[in-house]
């Protein structure tokens, strides 16, 4: 990559910066907790800088952070700690009543429903893309995101725009 950071503390900053944002959101989507996900986040910057990768375009760079931001999702979400707890109703702000609406509502379809919709509609990846990003087939994102969007409109009504 052109113009990338020289040293470590440059590189991880570089990558906070231009990042964070992201990492969080898809760990929050996931989670549906803030303390799992600033967790989260912060194992993922921790790997970014105990690996230090080189990438071969800025696709690469998101799609490897994405990966790993699933990576670590899944790992806390599958550890025997997190299975025995309970998470507490959370206060998380909005910018406008829709968005926050949108966010409870998705945030109570399963995992790997959130995920897609995350990562089709706020990142703007193709399907292709989302299944090669998920290890998944094509035609099971599809489906994922043709039930999630049923969902959806369940309980949002037409006016949420899905």
């Amino acid at each position: 990559m052109n113009g990338a950071p020289t040293n470590e503390n440059e590189y991880l900053n570089y990558m906070i910066e231009k990042y964070a944002d992201m990492v969080y959101r898809i760990a929050l989507t996931r989670t549906n907790n803030k303390q799992d996900s600033e967790d989260v986040f912060q194992e993922v910057f921790l790997r970014i800088t105990k690996k230090i990768p080189t990438f071969e375009s800025v696709e690469h760079e998101k799609a490897w952070i994405i990966r790993v931001t699933i990576n670590c999702t899944n790992t806390l979400l599958s550890s025997n700690w997190k299975k025995r707890t309970q998470s507490l109703e959370e206060n998380i702000e909005f910018e406008t009543k829709t968005s926050h609406d949108i966010f409870f509502e998705v945030s109570k379809l399963p995992k790997k429903y959130r995920t897609v919709i995350y990562l089709f509609y706020y990142e703007g990846y193709k399907i292709n893309e989302i299944s090669k990003l998920l290890n998944t087939n094509e035609s099971t994102i599809k489906t994922w995101l043709t039930r999630a969007r049923e969902k959806l409109k369940k309980t949002i009504g037409e006016e949420g725009d899905f």
